[in-house]
């Protein structure tokens, strides 16, 4: 896959939701003008060749292969760690005789566009061919013509400017090899799954002229591969890069033949009452310069051909696998879905290859089984996006200074993933960066803000030209709406434009600005580009039109299940701010902003909803939306009284981090944030690093931290405005070096933490140095600190114990649970106990080994009337009766505030709980609770506690003592 650079892209043939379609009919006229004539043509071998080892001259840049030169108005791809991405550019899906004018984006200030109808192919003589080209040689000529995008005429002048858009604009890029079940899960996040795990450099290369290459877990090559995206994401552009490729003979050459077909214009045959079709017919329809002789030829050798079936999710028909419908003549007429699903199946021409692009929610149409090979186009990496920034700016430093903008912006940078949403920032910030800083504004720091500020440069400069622009805005915005409402992503001309009034102004260049008109032999159909400015405009109707059915869409959001209106309500929020009002206030003209509190009102109702439900899915998307409005009342009202939120078990994107990150930082409070059993890596943590500063409480339980994830945390404790006091992290595989970089932002003057759990993070005695170190700190204000299931050995608890002796040392509760503990480390634990400055009053030492030796030197310290101890826990120690008559002295000494102590699953049997209760009965005696489970006591003495229990409760002393 390639990737190329826009530094003066006017504008880009995206459609919002899925790239556009490519149509081969205006090859045609390219080719008549070569004066080559169709009986001069003689078909080419159809002999499988060998496939060519001949690369494009590159060059090294980054890792990444540059072609050499750069021309104008071409198309970005961008990729991920086995991933290709792409941003479809001039020679988008629908390539039809259009004629397109773009200008340079170096002038913002006057843009136009003249859009022209040519004839179709339908109505042109066949091409002729006077130097005996062969049929092989005609095709890849017409190909590559086609590629070279004869629509342009900022290409005129030289025949072969055109052909450096793939040799010059690209770098090679790779495609990751998608499992289709993981597919369905992740729900379109593999991108960001690979960001998430550092994954991205690390992903076996599967390169677009592998596509159709053995792997090593196959004996065959794939005949049936399925590449799929979300919109935007480039699936046409490496379409088209296979065809040059193919046409130019550097890629794919065992193929005589490859044959594109868009299921877009597949849809348009119905117009020609063409709902059954032979697949000969359908080839010479689309390429009029093949005769019916030649393609009966050309399908004799199936193993020989490559279909490229380009937009499945396009496809109005179902497809439709049952054996009994399946077509094998290439002659007979059949439905159009049974003709794709015969050619899929290999029922019809068997052993051809066949390459379908898709979004991934069309891929329950396909019969899973069949499919050899499923990839994914993923988007663009951090150096994809920095080099795209560059080379858009043309000047390398103002590109820099962008992208550092777009850096610091997190919601922005991870957009940029997706090359449409790259080209429209990217659109928009060249516009606000070379404009003069004393005339600028503020830069836009949300996704309705980028697009506003797009929405106004083009309103700007069109703003004299279309007459009542405002009413052509308002019909327009009113189009978007019901396109959105009814599903609708292709406008044609004698329908929706038709219906509402845009005819007369179709050829202005500022309606121009925001569709995109395509031509299919008789019809035209527009669309909204770039991406999403279909559910902007939808979002802006209401604004517009204040008193047009708000209450009536607010209801239809509410019943909304899927995701139909979601990118239409995150712009309605986001138009809701009175920014927004004061950039386009001329537009709106006499409207009020009654429609903005209408809907405000509405959200905070809805996000109070959805935060407070189980549905965790929603309530992220509810975040998403509160971030297009940072409105801190808004916000704080939405999470309500407690500050609370719980996204525990959820499954986070990157996006969703920067998403709460901006919430909660807005909020400016957050008493308790828990995302236990979240997936978590450090770019995830470093995206949620802004917010949780602003949190009191924080929950990182069992979310696969490693210590790489510990520098992040650690910045946040030492940030000078950090809230946190409470901080959970068990579970974690931390290891030493983690906690090492934890122990450095505790003990920074600014940390404020309080109770630090650690829970079975991988540590070892290693990082009890550190931790000495830190609980020992003057500015220390730690009081909590769980060490359980961590291997730390006596020689780690030495270590700690020099800390813990510290005058500056706050600790109150230590917990060392199955930690390999023995009696080794006791007598340093004794000292801390009775260390004049020890605050410590609960200590936890169950499921280690100290055994009864170990008991007799804790109690030394004990009996220390320096010893604060309230809690003591020994289960499971290995201990005897040889320790209780320690015990029972601790127990009845005067200054003991010993109050709990735990001695279950030991073996004290009745002999050591006879010298227990010796010191129980003592009235110096504080306990009231006493753990004797599992200690082999008879029924006897168990009997016998119940009595003791009994007369310390006459007597005034609630003591539990329990036995079970």
């Amino acid at each position: 896959m390639y990737v190329a650079d826009n530094n003066i892209m006017e504008k880009q043939t995206i459609n919002v939701e899925e790239e556009e379609v490519c149509e081969w009919e205006c090859v045609h006229a390219k080719v008549k003008s070569l004066g080559i004539k169709e009986e001069d043509c003689e078909l080419v071998s159809l002999d499988i060749k060998e496939e060519a080892e001949v690369k494009p001259s590159i060059t090294e840049t980054n890792g990444y292969k540059n072609v050499e030169r750069v021309k104008k108005d071409d198309l970005h791809l961008g990729c991920q760690n086995g991933a290709v991405t792409g941003l479809a550019s001039s020679q988008s899906r629908h390539v039809s005789p259009v004629n397109v004018k773009f200008e340079s984006l170096e002038s913002d200030t006057k843009r136009t566009e003249e859009i022209s109808s040519v004839e179709t192919l339908e109505d042109q003589p066949p091409p002729t061919n006077p130097s005996g080209k062969s049929l092989h040689e005609l095709h890849r000529l017409a190909v590559t013509e086609f590629i070279r995008n004869p629509e342009d005429p900022s290409l005129s002048g030289d025949p072969h400017n055109g052909a450096v858009d793939f040799e010059t604009r690209y770098t090679e890029l790779m495609i990751i090899e998608q499992d289709i079940k993981v597919e369905f899960v992740m729900n379109g996040k593999t991108w960001e799954r690979l960001e998430e795990k550092g994954e991205s450099k690390n992903c076996e290369r599967i390169e677009t002229e592998n596509l159709f290459s053995r792997s090593q877990r196959s004996e065959t090559p794939p005949r049936i591969v399925v590449v799929i995206g979300e919109s935007g994401i480039g699936k046409t552009t490496m379409i088209q890069k296979i065809m040059f490729d193919w046409a130019n003979g550097t890629q794919y050459q065992r193929f005589a033949f490859v044959f594109l077909f868009t299921f877009r214009d597949l849809n348009l045959l119905g117009y020609k009452n063409e709902q059954h079709i032979s697949l000969t017919k359908l080839i010479l329809r689309h390429y009029k310069y093949i005769s019916d002789t030649e393609v009966k030829e050309i399908l004799r050798k199936p193993e020989s051909l490559l279909f490229l079936l380009d937009g499945l999710d396009e496809f109005r028909h179902k497809l439709d696998f049952t054996q009994s419908l399946m077509c094998s003549d290439p002659d007979s007429c059949v439905p159009l879905n049974i003709l794709v699903s015969s050619l899929i199946s290999q029922t019809l021409l068997n052993g051809c290859s066949v390459l379908i692009t898709s979004r991934s929610t069309a891929l329950e149409a396909l019969d899973m089984q069949r499919v050899d090979q499923y990839v994914k186009v993923v988007g663009f990496v951090h150096e994809q996006r920095m080099i795209y920034f560059k080379k858009f700016f043309g000047d390398a430093d103002l590109g820099a200074k962008a992208f550092q903008y777009v850096e610091e912006n997190a919601i922005l940078y991870i957009k940029c993933f997706n090359p449409s949403y790259c080209w429209i920032i990217c659109r928009v910030l060249k516009n606000y960066f070379m404009t003069p800083e004393e005339e600028r504004g503020p830069a836009p720091r949300t996704l309705t803000e980028v697009y506003v500020m797009f929405f106004h440069i083009i309103l700007t400069n069109q703003r004299q030209e279309t007459e009542n622009q405002r009413r052509v805005l308002i019909q327009l915005a009113k189009m978007a709406y019901y396109a959105v409402d009814n599903k609708i992503r292709v406008l044609n001309e004698t329908q929706e434009i038709f219906t509402f009034g845009l005819q007369s102004v179709l050829t202005s260049s500022f309606l121009s600005g925001l569709l995109w008109r395509q031509s299919y032999q008789e019809h035209m159909t527009y669309t909204f580009y770039p991406l999403a400015l279909q559910e902007f405009m939808a979002a802006f109707y209401f604004y517009l039109e204040p008193s047009e059915g708000i209450e009536e869409l607010l209801v239809k959001l509410d019943l909304c299940k899927d995701e139909q209106f979601k990118i239409l309500t995150q712009f309605l929020l986001g138009l809701a701010r009175k920014s927004v009002f004061k950039t386009l206030g001329w537009t709106l003209g006499e409207s009020k902003r009654k429609t903005a509190i209408r809907i405000l009102k509405w959200m905070k109702h809805k996000a109070k909803r959805a935060l407070k439900g189980q549905d965790k899915n929603e309530a992220l998307l509810v975040c998403q939306w509160l971030c297009e409005t940072p409105n801190k009342k808004l916000i704080r009202d939405s999470i309500g009284k407690d500050l609370e939120m719980d996204f525990c078990r959820s499954t986070l994107s990157l996006l969703d981090c920067a998403v709460l990150s901006s919430v909660i930082s807005c909020c400016g409070e957050l008493k308790v944030l828990d995302l236990s059993s979240t997936h978590l890596t450090p770019e995830f943590i470093r995206r949620l690093a802004p917010g949780l500063n602003y949190c009191t409480k924080v929950f990182l339980d069992r979310c696969n931290l490693t210590y790489e994830c510990c520098s992040v945390v650690s910045s946040v404790l030492s940030a000078p405005h950090s809230q946190l006091t409470y901080l959970r992290l068990n579970g974690n595989n931390l290891e030493d070096s983690g906690l090492d970089v934890l122990c450095e932002g505790m003990r920074n003057e600014n940390c404020k933490l309080e109770k630090l759990m650690l829970f079975s993070s991988c540590f070892t005695s290693g990082c009890c140095s550190a931790l000495s170190l830190t609980v020992s700190s003057p500015h220390s204000q730690l009081t909590d600190l769980d060490l359980n299931y961590n291997k730390l050995d006596d020689s780690g608890v030495c270590l700690l114990c020099e800390g813990l002796r510290s005058a500056n040392c706050k600790l109150k509760t230590l917990c060392m649970v199955s930690c390999a503990l023995t009696s080794g480390c006791c007598s340093a634990l004794s000292s801390v106990l009775s260390t004049p400055h020890s605050q410590l009053t609960e200590l936890w030492l169950c499921f280690n080994d100290l055994e009864d030796l170990g008991v007799n030197l804790l109690c030394e310290g004990m009996k220390s009337e320096n010893c604060k101890l309230e809690n003591l826990r020994l289960k499971s120690c290995r201990l005897t009766s040889e320790c209780c008559s320690a015990l029972s002295s601790v127990l009845s000494a005067a200054h003991s505030h010993l109050t709990i102590l735990d001695l279950g699953i030991n073996n004290l049997e009745d002999k050591g709980v006879h010298l227990l209760c010796e010191g129980l009965k003592d009235k110096n005696c504080k306990l009231k609770t006493l753990g004797l489970a599992r200690n082999g006591i008879s029924e006897k003495e168990k009997w016998n506690l119940f009595l003791l229990e009994k007369e310390l409760y006459e007597s005034g002393r609630l003591v539990n003592i329990n036995t079970i």
